[in-house]
């Protein structure tokens, strides 16, 4: 089927922002003619026209916890949230740590259709940060893996990351890094600092992201290996990143919505679903990533999209798991918190979300909307307020601070591989290609 978007904004996050018409034609960005015979319009008219999100880092929860998520639930909600490709973590049971656990997610996500699913694997059997995993055949295996990392856990043995590196720069694959030092994070609730103390819970300093930070940069200046940090939070780690690209390093880095629109002040309420790893750090940590996503330290803007069940996440503070969700919301509260204050522009946007998060995965088929590439588009409503309502989320949990919030910026529609996965706003679970 073929579609016209006609009189959207069309931004592609690589410097392109002009109003301008957009064919959908055999599932590949067409030229627009004078007449599209045939083709169903949508008037995209007030409306911005992108090239579909990327997540970097999803948790799909499936195998093991599909009480909590699966792929299905996972990407329903990915396409909701204007996604057209999500990058599903290893930390599963079992541990995506061989080729047969990859290609079971890779192979869902094929099944389902309405996202690429795309699976990350295990650096170290089964996280323990003491064997490899099987790397090579993860790399050579259908589902190409690109990134490795053992996130949830962050390496402690500086040997083994060194090896590991070694061994990734070989297949300039990716080593990403879950940057917390245990002994100092062990049994921390928050961030460390006034809150925690008048809180009463204890903290995990910021040094504990920051140590670990620089030991990878330093290893990956050493092995040449392409480095990515996973959810930074602190300021420190901030500066860490800009003096690393400055000297050549290749380092890129990621934020969340949650650090860069939420700090330690939050957590005045003990509310479990402000729980998260890393924690909410002080706002002039906040102030710090958002400065980064703004001049290009942090490449990419990524979920962390973490579900839990009500159950777990309705116990006391100290004993609930951390994450949130973050896909149904990651657009909106990049619009409301980002652009609507003039801290980045719509092509910032896009890029963050988008452009780079494609670049940094090496994928061909996301990212663009320039003629000849696979139609993979969102289009949202950038002036559209809502109220965020956990009970309308496509995830199989609710667990989100942000219930009840008023967010500007709304998906109207989507396209995966040129078929229509959104239709003003609604998920077509018969979409799947």
């Amino acid at each position: 089927m073929s579609f016209l978007i006609s009189g959207g904004r069309v931004v592609d996050g690589t410097g392109a922002d002009e109003m301008r018409d957009v064919l959908i034609e055999d599932g590949i960005i067409a030229a627009p003619r004078v007449t599209s015979d045939g083709a169903e319009t949508i008037d995209a008219s007030g409306l911005v026209v992108a090239p579909g999100l990327v997540d970097l880092h999803t948790h799909v929860r499936e195998p093991g916890r599909e009480d909590e998520e699966t792929i299905a639930t996972a990407s329903a909600a990915a396409a909701a949230g204007g996604y057209t490709a999500i990058c599903a973590m290893p930390n599963t049971d079992p541990v995506a740590d061989s080729a047969a656990i990859v290609e079971k997610v890779w192979a869902q996500g094929r099944e389902v259709g309405l996202v690429d699913v795309i699976p990350a694997g295990a650096l170290s059997r089964g996280l323990r940060g003491e064997r490899m995993a099987d790397i090579g055949e993860m790399i050579r295996s259908p589902a190409e893996v690109r990134l490795f990392t053992d996130d949830g856990r962050g390496v402690q043995n500086a040997l083994f990351a060194r090896r590991t590196m070694e061994y990734l720069a070989g297949f300039d694959a990716i080593y990403a890094e879950h940057c917390e030092d245990d002994g100092l994070a062990a049994g921390g609730q928050m961030h460390e600092g006034n809150w925690s103390a008048a809180l009463g819970l204890r903290g995990i300093p910021a040094e504990a992201e920051e140590l670990m930070a620089a030991r990878d940069i330093a290893l990956a200046r050493l092995t040449g290996c392409r480095l990515h940090l996973l959810h930074i939070s602190t300021a420190g780690t901030v500066k860490l990143v800009r003096r690393a690209k400055a000297e050549g390093v290749r380092v890129t880095a990621e934020a969340t919505p949650h650090h860069f629109t939420l700090d330690d002040s939050a957590l005045e309420s003990y509310d479990p679903h402000l729980k998260v790893n890393p924690p909410l750090r002080t706002h002039a940590d906040r102030e710090a990533i958002v400065d980064g996503l703004a001049d290009g330290t942090i490449d990419a803007i990524a979920t962390d999209h973490a579900p839990h069940s009500m159950e777990e996440k309705e116990m006391e503070f100290t004993y609930a798991p951390p994450g949130m969700l973050g896909l149904e919301t990651a657009l909106a509260l990049t619009l409301t918190e980002l652009v609507a204050p003039g801290r980045i522009d719509m092509a910032r946007a896009v890029e963050l979300l988008a452009t780079a998060p494609t670049r940094i995965l090496g994928l061909e088929d996301q990212g663009s909307i320039a003629m000849g590439r696979p139609a993979n588009v969102v289009i949202f409503d950038p002036d559209e307020t809502w109220t965020v309502d956990p009970g309308e989320f496509h995830s199989k949990t609710r667990n989100t601070p942000y219930a009840g919030r008023s967010l500007t910026g709304r998906v109207r529609h989507v396209f995966f591989r040129g078929a229509r996965t959104v239709a003003d706003g609604r998920v077509l679970e018969e979409a799947p290609v």
